[in-house]
């Protein structure tokens, strides 16, 4: 999804716990109950209202009480979800307020625990079970500090300014929220100056090599004149309801907002990062150069693949195998369309021949929106359900497209008061190549991320934080998994375009190989860019972007591909089970019903949905036979 850092901002640390925790057999109990007794891809869920047992009431009373707290707590949260009421502030970063957030995660962990899981419903137990597994890994990260890793060269502070694109801007009410939060954005830099301080002073700063991409971000900041800045737009666009006596007011008190708190807080800012922060931080790259580093390593292995005992050498082991498998499947489209080199001149060749780039930034613009199109009517093929919440199509700011990479997905609100939008990079679009369009929309869009987030979203009977739960092995997974329907949906006709697939897989692949050797095995920046380089026909600016991005975000890229490898492999179980049986609709509804959840979670319910369906048919045959 590669949503920017701004999204996330401030977020508590950690979205659901990914390690096996002793909730998982619980929650492997509940979903073998659920998969047994729902063998039509229904999923069961939690009664309500009087239905309930007194422990179905508390636990859902906790569940909505900690849903508020988290929205209050993090306003940012809210904004992104579409929840307005606390769009005129900021998250608490100041050390009080970490500590406040990190008190109140125990004290919700140990309410649950008070409520009798034995009283719950199969239903009930599954939730109770991730909402455990979420607050225990909560707590577990906040031992490695991550708050001291706030910014870095995809967003954070720098690119607040982006908060916008995600806000309505329609009343008086929602300018008059945007101008109390300008206002607020010098305490809030202020607490993030004190957290860079923090982290120079315990050596937990991020490499040079990353950070030296930050001083640019920062001078689009500090300007000379409020109307020059990324956070002035929405007074130049008041929609036709507000009246003239108000736009003057709100641009007046916005100017005057920018003028006093926001240009001199990012003046602060900027002499504190070049002059304190820069010149300390380190000159490694692997997050194990830092204290705690192995361990902490470790832990974003299991955070973000929901894999339990999972090492760094194992998947670099699978990186490699699957590296050379689909290595084979280039040389073969190579060879398809007659080019007679090697297959890293294939490579330079792609990279370099203007037939596969677009000239201008609106072509490339225009040929997105037309590949989306395409895609949307044959879904229907694949999915007996689809979601009602639409999406949309849009640049990426131009504050951040520079050193972000080629396309990301913006959710819906969940209330589906703003609809979902796929992102894609227009910055120079003679390095965007033509045949990997198909599987960028693909995975971004339909069926990728925004047909599973915009269901899961629309599950109105799941607790909230389920409906916005954020497993990146499953989230991530579904999404590369979802490339390989390309073919089934008429798609990668062209030979280019079909090894535009095979290049997002490689991407994916190569991957497990360049994260784990960056953070456990010394890797340096360069070794990663050679192996790319030499694996993968990405063009060398998104070569460079996406190392870059994995040396930030420790474990993350990881998920992508164990995450795809453990869908296909279900798949291809309930194919060689079903036989003729198999109904791919069928099989992809069961799999997103649930919304995203953990892949050990997510397999053993599979599993239980392919016997029943082998139940059922095996007793549809014998009543047949009667």
């Amino acid at each position: 999804m590669n949503l920017p850092k701004l999204f996330f901002f401030a977020a508590p640390p950690g979205r659901p716990v990914l390690s096996r925790s002793k909730a998982s057999a619980g929650i492997v109990a509940a979903l073998l109950v659920l998969g047994g007794a729902f063998s039509d891809g229904a999923v069961a869920l939690a009664a309500t209202g009087p239905d309930r047992s007194p422990a179905g009431e508390r636990l859902h009373a906790l569940f909505e009480s900690a849903w508020q707290q988290e929205l209050a707590d993090n306003p940012m949260m809210a904004t992104y979800t579409g929840d307005t009421r606390f769009n005129d502030r900021w998250t608490d970063l100041s050390a009080a307020g970490l500590a406040r957030r990190h008190q109140h995660d125990r004290d919700t962990l140990s309410a649950l625990r008070a409520i009798p899981r034995a009283g719950l419903t199969p239903a009930e137990q599954l939730d109770y079970d991730l909402f455990a597994r979420e607050y225990e890994q909560r707590l577990a990260t906040h031992a490695f500090k991550p708050w001291l890793y706030q910014i870095d060269h995809m967003g954070g502070i720098q690119t607040l300014s982006e908060t916008a694109e995600i806000l309505s801007f329609q009343s008086v009410k929602d300018y008059e929220d945007w101008i109390k939060r300008l206002q607020g954005v010098g305490p809030l830099v202020d607490q993030h100056i004190a957290l860079l301080d923090e982290a120079v002073r315990e050596g937990r700063t991020q490499p040079r090599a990353i950070m030296e991409r930050l001083p640019p971000q920062l001078a689009l900041q500090v300007v000379d004149a409020p109307e020059k800045s990324p956070f002035y737009p929405p007074f130049q666009r008041f929609p036709d309801g507000i009246g003239a006596a108000d736009r003057a007011r709100l641009e007046a008190a916005g100017r005057a907002a920018i003028a006093d708190s926001v240009l001199p807080a990012y003046r602060r800012l900027q002499t504190a990062f070049v002059e304190r922060y820069l010149p300390a931080t380190r000159a490694s790259v692997g997050i194990s150069g830092t204290p705690q580093g192995a361990d902490y390593y470790r832990e974003r292995i299991a955070y973000h693949t929901t894999l339990s005992g999972l090492t760094a050498e194992e998947i670099h082991a699978i990186g490699l195998s699957e590296v050379a498998r689909i290595r084979a499947e280039m040389i073969k489209i190579k060879d398809q369309v007659g080019f007679k080199g090697t297959l890293q001149e294939f490579f330079v060749f792609l990279r370099t021949d203007p037939q596969f780039y677009y000239k201008t930034s609106q072509e490339l613009f225009d040929a997105y929106l037309a590949v989306s199109k395409r895609i949307d009517p044959g879904l229907v093929k694949l999915f007996g359900k689809l979601p009602r919440t639409p999406y949309g199509l849009r640049a990426i700011p131009a504050t951040s497209a520079p050193n972000t990479t080629t396309a990301y997905y913006q959710p819906p609100a969940a209330d589906g008061s703003r609809a979902g939008f796929y992102y894609v990079n227009l910055y120079r679009p003679e390095v965007r190549p033509k045949y990997e369009m198909e599987v960028l929309s693909v995975h971004e869009a339909v069926p990728g991320h925004h047909l599973q987030i915009a269901l899961a979203l629309e599950q109105a009977s799941m607790p909230q934080f389920r409906r916005n739960a954020g497993y990146t092995a499953y989230v991530e997974g579904w999404a590369l998994y979802s490339e390989s329907l390309g073919e089934e949906l008429g798609l990668y006709q062209d030979p280019y375009s079909k090894f535009g697939q095979l290049t997002y897989d490689m991407w994916r692949a190569v991957r497990l190989v360049v994260d784990t050797g960056l953070h456990a095995k010394g890797w340096t920046r360069q070794q990663a860019v050679d192996y790319f380089k030499d694996n993968a026909a990405k063009t060398e600016a998104d070569i460079v972007n996406e190392i870059d991005r994995y040396i930030a975000w420790p474990g993350q890229a990881l998920a992508y591909k164990i995450g795809q490898l453990r869908i296909s492999a279900l798949r291809r179980e309930a194919e060689t089970a079903l036989g003729a049986r198999f109904d791919i609709r069928a099989f992809h509804d069961m799999l997103l019903a649930t919304g995203a959840v953990p892949l050990d979670v997510m397999e053993p319910r599979m599993r239980a949905w392919i016997v029943a369906q082998q139940t059922n048919s095996e007793q549809a045959t014998s009543e047949q036979a009667k």
